[in-house]
């Protein structure tokens, strides 16, 4: 991998949409200390803007008695730095066609039975949090509409009751005012058959992925968006932004994920996002901001990779390739305070968090951390690396992610031994970066994310997989950090770094 770069090339803008949202759980979840704690981190560190989470309207936020709890949670994410992008959903209890269809704490994934009263919750609702907080301030939110409605437990309804619920919401979200902005369809996940061609997923339409042998020869299309666009457009309804989810696997077999996961391309992501910019551009809304409000290496709380290094070096190569083709990517979720499945078994459960539960940075949170440093323009790019400039200094990114990576497997089970028999794979490239135009002796920091520096993992192993944790043992994996080193540039301003790069690293230069 060689990269080379001026300080005085002009480059192109980059705008950081990798850090635009990211995802947590569900709303009560954040009323706790340790979230909240985490999300502190989160923001400071990884420069996140706002965080979108399930659950706002159910039974145990009392939305249908009093916004207390709402206000108690939109005040936190305030004086911590950050925005809600508020989910309309789900149902309250009070409202809901059936109750408790998904997740452990029993969300109530029905359309309501009575729109007119779910029309007067959400008005109710936002001018509550405008009384609060100001028209100024509401109106840099974002409300979407539910949560995969394409994925029967989380909608126990069809495509068009979906299309009519956004219809009385929006136009709910815009007569309390008409700048806020509002937007679905939220569907998941991208496929390369019919199944969701109909008012309900037909299962039987399932053979172009089960069969294939290659995956990334399918052609992958969002659910709902294009049927979406276009009901929005006959109803003249607005949509200031379209949201789905970009998982680069397909899970959805059986209903929801209890069959084999099969894994796509590492440039899933990117693929996606053309296909979806295209969508856009030719709809009747060209303008419409695009956002990915949940995204992972996959949809499963319980895959041990995120834990691993894997989950750092997919996030900065899909991160570089998509670079100008959303305005956000939601990774799920910011923390392991998550309670989808219920809690997690051992404090390393392959949660989707970027944070453990104890507080404990992952792998992939220190990407994060690194790709905050980028700067304001795009001096050079290759796949898995850059080169940025940040006012007048220089930041380098670049991650090796092994082409031995295998696509198309199906994996019944990806626990732990699965994570460690993948980071095995691959072997040590040769790292060329060449900075020029520098000032003489200009310093940097070189921080190295590799097997042995920034993965709490390791440490973890060598201390015998302790379980629970006590307080000295997590106080001393939250310390495990990156190799951090610092080299010079030469006297005629050059800095040149030549050194292999092991699979799954990443590595971050930054000018001091």
């Amino acid at each position: 991998m060689e990269l080379r770069a001026g300080a005085r090339d002009h480059g192109t803008p980059l705008v950081p949409y990798w850090n635009e949202c990211v995802g947590a759980g569900r709303a009560n979840e954040g009323l706790r200390a340790a979230w909240q704690e985490h999300l502190r981190m989160a923001v400071r560190e990884c420069g996140f803007r706002y965080v979108r989470f399930h659950g706002l309207f159910h039974d145990d936020m009392f939305v249908t008695r009093t916004f207390q709890y709402v206000n108690e949670l939109f005040d936190r994410l305030l004086d911590a730095g950050i925005r809600p992008f508020v989910e309309l959903g789900f149902s309250p209890g009070e409202l809901a066609r059936e109750r408790a269809t998904t997740f452990w704490w029993g969300a109530h994934g029905s359309p309501p039975t009575d729109l007119a009263a779910w029309a007067d919750l959400v008005r109710r609702l936002i001018r509550n949090c405008v009384a609060r907080y100001g028209v100024g301030e509401v109106r840099q939110w974002y409300f979407e509409v539910w949560n995969e409605p394409n994925l029967y437990p989380f909608f126990r309804g069809t495509r068009s009751e979906y299309f009519e619920l956004y219809k009385v919401t929006a136009l709910a979200v815009k007569e309390v005012d008409p700048l806020l902005r509002v937007g679905g369809p939220a569907t998941s996940n991208f496929v390369p058959d019919g199944r969701f061609a109909g008012e309900l997923e037909d299962n039987s339409r399932h053979a172009a992925v089960t069969g294939a042998a290659d995956l990334d020869a399918l052609e992958w299309r969002p659910v709902w968006v294009e049927e979406f666009l276009d009901y929005c457009h006959r109803e003249g309804l607005p949509v200031d932004f379209v949201s789905c989810h970009p998982f680069p696997t397909d899970r959805a077999l059986d209903g929801h994920g209890q069959g084999a996961t099969y894994t796509r391309g590492a440039s899933a992501t990117a693929t996606d996002l053309r296909t979806l910019n295209a969508i856009v551009e030719a709809s009747p809304y060209p303008e419409a901001e695009i956002h990915l409000t949940e995204w992972s290496s996959t949809p499963s709380p319980r895959d041990h990779t995120h834990d691993h290094l894997q989950a750092a070096t997919f996030i900065v190569r899909s991160v570089l390739e998509s670079i100008g083709l959303a305005d956000s990517l939601a990774y799920r979720t910011f923390t392991d305070v998550f309670e989808e499945s219920g809690a997690g078994d051992t404090s390393f459960h392959g949660g989707f968090g970027l944070i453990n539960y104890q507080g404990i940075p992952k792998p992939a949170f220190h990407t994060y951390r690194f790709l905050n440093c980028l700067g304001d323009t795009l001096l050079a790019r290759t796949p898995g690396a850059a080169v940025t400039r940040r006012g007048d200094r220089l930041v380098a990114l670049a991650c090796h992610y092994p082409p031995e990576m295998p696509s198309s497997v199906p994996l019944s089970a990806p626990g732990r031994e699965t994570a460690e028999r993948t980071l095995a794979l691959g072997r040590p490239e040769p790292l060329v970066l060449e900075l020029t135009g520098l000032p003489a002796g200009a310093v940097f920091t070189v921080e190295t994310l590799d097997t042995e520096h920034g993965n709490p993992l390791a440490t973890w192993a060598k201390m015998g997989r302790p379980e629970p944790l006590s307080r000295e043992d997590a106080a001393e994996l939250r310390a495990v950090a990156p190799l951090r080193e610092v080299v010079h540039a030469s006297a005629d301003g050059v800095l040149r770094l030549a050194r292999p790069i092991q699979p799954w690293s990443v590595v971050l230069v930054e000018e001091r």
